[in-house]
């Protein structure tokens, strides 16, 4: 293993392909939400993907090794996490696949183009200006709050992305789920399917995963819900699954 890794830094074992990630010892590091999206999204052989505010660059890398995508591109605007990514992109010999751009998601049409992607993922920041405390590590605050973009950026600019009949998936809190359908739709982007995850089986939902299609028809499937966990310390099978042990 190639050592590209800083002194506030460690890496991480992906448990897929061999691959590994640069993350921070102290800073934000990616979450199960990232690894849920990448096992909710899919990437079809020779489509092109983008994953909008790629942190770590997980989404990207996972999708990766899960599917027959042919490009992979994250975009970050924070300058050293972008460059935290690309140092995992270089780790794992995925210069050919995985590409990081440091940028503003706001500008994402126009720093790519239009109509340049067939899949967009994001997990972006839950927090509006109504909710929560925002976190005084600026990085954290940038990951968690809509500081420097909102939602309705991030889904504007993935309908700008999107080729028509592409497809975005979006991983989000379900106490947002009437703004984040408002605003798809405002975009011309239909929500095709909806899957809740509970963190137990009596608990109620704490994330929800969502597939929307530029210029879909009007039908949503409700899918079977994921439980993270069947006993506390204890993961359901699926969850297992979609993070490969």
């Amino acid at each position: 293993m190639i050592n590209i890794c800083l002194e506030d830094e460690r890496i991480d074992d992906l448990q897929r392909n061999g691959y590994h990630i640069i993350q921070k010892k102290t800073g934000f590091c990616f979450g199960m939400d990232a690894v849920l999206l990448s096992g909710f999204a899919r990437i079809k052989k020779g489509e092109s993907m983008i994953d909008l505010g790629t942190g770590t660059g997980i989404i990207p890398i996972l999708l990766q090794a899960k599917t027959e995508g042919d490009l992979f591109v994250g975009l970050e605007i924070q300058q050293e996490i972008a460059d935290m990514a690309s140092r995992s992109v270089r780790l794992n010999n995925l210069e050919h696949y995985v590409k990081i751009i440091n940028g503003d998601i706001r500008e994402a049409s126009h720093i790519f183009g239009r109509a340049s992607f067939d899949v967009v993922t994001s997990n972006p920041p839950y927090m509006n200006d109504t909710h929560g405390i925002k976190n005084p590590d600026l990085p954290k605050a940038i990951s968690r709050h809509e500081i420097l973009c909102t939602l309705e950026d991030v889904v504007r600019e993935t309908s700008l992305l999107l080729k028509p009949g592409g497809r975005f998936f979006l991983v989000h809190r379900p106490r947002r789920l009437a703004d984040i359908i408002t605003i798809l739709k405002k975009y011309k982007l239909e929500p095709k399917r909806l899957k809740m995850v509970h963190p137990f089986i009596d608990k109620e939902a704490n994330m929800v995963l969502i597939e929307a299609v530029r210029g879909g028809g009007v039908m949503m499937n409700v899918e079977a819900p994921i439980i993270v966990f069947k006993e506390p310390g204890v993961y359901s099978d699926e969850i297992k699954t979609t993070y490969g042990y």
